[in-house]
């Protein structure tokens, strides 16, 4: 079983910087990807950045330019790093990971259980 643990969320002004972590924990032999995702009120949840192994990234229209995904593979750690934060961007972001267990499964997904991030105009 894999369990994940969102923090660094919180309310901050527009223009504002905060760094989501996710700790990932249990069968991991490796971390393959990550992402995050976000749900607004009323909306649908929506990728905002995802990060696979070999270094490729990838970010939503939206926070491209603003936000960064980054991994700490050694300490099984996913990160997101929001600059330059508007009103719109207030939601509930999510952590998924991608891992092969230490069981041999690969390609397993699991989620974090969120974190409230608003910002105030």
């Amino acid at each position: 079983q894999v369990q994940l643990v969102e923090s660094g969320g919180g309310l901050v002004q527009a223009g504002g910087s905060l760094r989501l972590s996710c700790a990932a924990s249990g069968s991991i032999f490796s971390i393959n990807g990550a992402d995050w995702y976000r749900q607004a009120p009323g909306k649908q949840r929506e990728l905002v950045a995802a990060d696979r192994s070999g270094g490729s990234t990838s970010y939503a229209d939206s926070v491209k330019g603003r936000f960064t995904i980054s991994r700490d593979n050694a300490k099984n750690m996913v990160y997101l790093q929001m600059n330059s934060l508007k009103p719109e961007d207030t939601a509930v972001y999510y952590c998924k990971v991608i891992v092969t267990t230490t069981s041999g499964l690969h390609g397993a997904s699991y989620w974090g259980q969120g974190t409230q991030v608003t910002v105030s105009s």
